[in-house]
């Protein structure tokens, strides 16, 4: 499933544990398609009211969720962001992250696999896919960020 599709079935979920619930940050497993798709997919969700976190995972087809953490809103690890700035899915992110470099890096390494985070970028103010070639950020062979409602390329990360 794609990233925006899997963050709304988590998203529905969270609602349910908490109705104030918002995102903060969604990652897919390592894929090795290309198709902006993964068979697992994380997300971290926010409660002001129980001052809670509680992360879901969607993955073939069901949703669970973890077990419940404090939440503080001055942590920039659990930024939350509104859910109407996602407007572009990982499939397109994808696809721009193959113009600015993905597609020479699988020519030379097809078994590269591809991870994707979506979170809120505090400096820029956006909402940002993060399309990473490799199995983690650290070692990553290339890092692409991707705005989420706009479509644009952002810039590749070092």
């Amino acid at each position: 499933m794609t990233g925006s599709g899997a963050f709304y079935k988590c998203y529905i979920s969270a609602r349910g544990w908490a109705p104030d619930a918002q995102p903060f940050r969604i990652e897919s497993s390592q894929s090795k398609t290309l198709d902006g798709k993964a068979g697992e997919w994380r997300g971290g969700f926010a409660s002001p009211s129980k001052r809670g976190t509680r992360a879901y995972m969607w993955s073939n087809g069901d949703v669970s969720h973890g077990a419940e953490d404090t939440y503080s809103p001055t942590n920039s690890s659990t930024l939350v962001f509104n859910v109407q700035f996602l407007k572009v899915d990982t499939d397109k992110a994808f696809a721009i992250a193959q113009e600015h470099g993905g597609d020479k890096l699988l020519k030379q390494s097809p078994d590269t696999p591809i991870l994707y985070v979506l979170e809120w970028n505090r400096l820029t103010n956006e909402l940002l896919w993060h399309v990473i070639y490799g199995t983690d950020r650290d070692t990553a062979k290339l890092r692409v960020a991707v705005n989420a409602s706009t479509g644009e390329f952002s810039r590749v990360e070092k």
